[in-house]
């Protein structure tokens, strides 16, 4: 009988300790060190996440990274947005070689971070870029919210930089060309724009360009032309063109040790 007892107790100490550790777990989950915020202007709302660095203090300056995720990302959660990169942020060493100011900005379903025009009937989708009708209703507000953010004092305005994936890939070269001189470095992944707007930034902005030679959603020579642009503009961007992968060439960018490491080292 005892030893019933004595199972049945330790049954539930078992049970406590588990529930403790999951519930630890769920408190502790990495991407709650996102700070979820809202940016507002007018009647327009952005949602967006921000890790600060750890032991963040405002007398200090850090680096500032703006990343825009892809359409599949897009809604109004503010969370999705963290699905592709937000981990890449999270890693220790990461973290303690390089402190810095993330920001992930969330795109409603019914925009678009670029202007542009796609045609989904068969793939690849083809794009027809409209950059001088001006930016979309999010991508005005990320540039408000980074114009906001760069004047703050515990940023280093000499250190902004953006990089983003397929539909984020084309709001980079984008804000690229609408802020060019905000911006210390781009890496623009899976994505394309308007070739004749890299006159604005292809001498003065380092860019790491990425894309999957097996793409079918958003055809590599987007960011092929995009690179030969620049190069005929006296640009000299890094391109990594990768032979294997498919339209989530991030994956493999996102895995790149380098990447981070070249991004920092950027300044204005």
């Amino acid at each position: 009988m005892r030893m019933l007892v004595t199972q049945k107790i330790m049954l539930f100490n078992i049970l406590v300790i588990s529930l403790f550790i999951g519930n630890a777990q769920q408190i502790e989950k990495p991407q709650n060190l996102y700070q979820s915020k809202t940016h507002i202007v007018g009647n327009n709302t952005l949602k967006y996440r921000m890790l600060l660095p750890k032991d963040f203090s405002e007398d200090k300056s850090y680096p500032l990274v703006l990343v825009l995720h892809g359409s599949g990302e897009r809604g109004d959660d503010n969370e999705k947005q963290l699905l592709h990169g937000g981990d890449l942020f999270l890693k220790e060493q990461l973290r303690n070689s390089f402190p810095a100011i993330v920001i992930f900005p969330q795109c409603p379903e019914s925009d678009y971070w670029s202007k542009v025009v796609v045609d989904r009937t068969k793939k690849p989708f083809t794009f027809d870029f409209k950059y001088n009708e001006g930016p979309t209703n999010v991508m005005t507000l990320v540039i408000d919210l980074m114009e906001e953010m760069v004047y703050k004092p515990y940023v280093k305005s000499d250190q902004v930089y953006v990089m983003g994936l397929s539909m984020g890939g084309m709001g980079t070269f984008e804000i690229l060309y609408r802020k060019p001189k905000m911006f210390a470095a781009g890496v623009p992944i899976c994505g394309g724009g308007d070739v004749t707007s890299v006159t604005q930034y292809a001498k003065s902005v380092p860019l790491w360009v990425f894309h999957g030679a097996k793409d079918n959603v958003v055809n590599p020579k987007s960011s092929i032309n995009m690179v030969s642009a620049i190069l005929n503009n006296e640009g000299f961007p890094k391109f990594t063109l990768y032979d294997f992968a498919k339209h989530n060439s991030w994956d493999a960018a996102f895995s790149e040790p380098e990447l981070l490491p070249w991004i920092f080292s950027k300044t204005k």
